[in-house]
């Protein structure tokens, strides 16, 4: 027989179940936008009937969803084209309208063409989520910044 609580999950199980990073969750919730139970403990736990992506999920119409992939060097190439096929897969599964900028040089080199392109769209306004395959494919160093000018722009980001 089920308990109530067999409905409920961890914030580990919810982040995959929504796609998104443990941070935002704790970030949605501050908002407001999505309340977790807690147990005796203090512990989140989210009702997996709550958990419709299409529900968090909803970039305003006039900003769009970037997928941003990036490898190091021309030998990872193939590397590149499996990130944005899985960016792109991910994208249309949850329904968006996106568009993929795709860059080949280090982490650690910020003038990547891609890269300026993505920062003037979140800077201008234009982007409402941006989605990436890990945190260092943006940066090697330095995500942490991106992610708070995304943060100050209110993009949502999906890692």
């Amino acid at each position: 027989m089920l308990s109530i609580m067999d409905r409920y999950v961890a914030i580990g199980e919810a982040s995959e179940a929504l796609g998104v990073s443990i941070t935002t969750l704790r970030r949605w919730e501050a908002e407001g936008k999505l309340i977790p139970e807690r147990t005796a403990g203090r512990q989140r736990r989210y009702d997996l009937a709550k958990l419709k992506p299409e529900l968090f999920h909803a970039a305003p119409q006039d900003r769009k969803t970037i997928a941003y992939a990036r490898v190091s060097s021309h030998d990872q190439k193939d590397d590149l084209e499996r990130q944005k096929q899985v960016l792109e897969l991910y994208c249309a599964k949850q329904g968006w309208t996106f568009e993929v900028i795709a860059d080949l040089g280090s982490g650690m080199n910020y003038n990547k063409k891609g890269l300026k392109r993505l920062l003037d769209e979140i800077i201008e306004g234009r982007v409402g989520r941006l989605v990436v395959t890990h945190k260092d494919r943006l940066l090697r160093f330095g995500a942490e910044l991106v992610f708070a000018i995304c943060e100050a722009k209110d993009v949502e980001v999906l890692i």
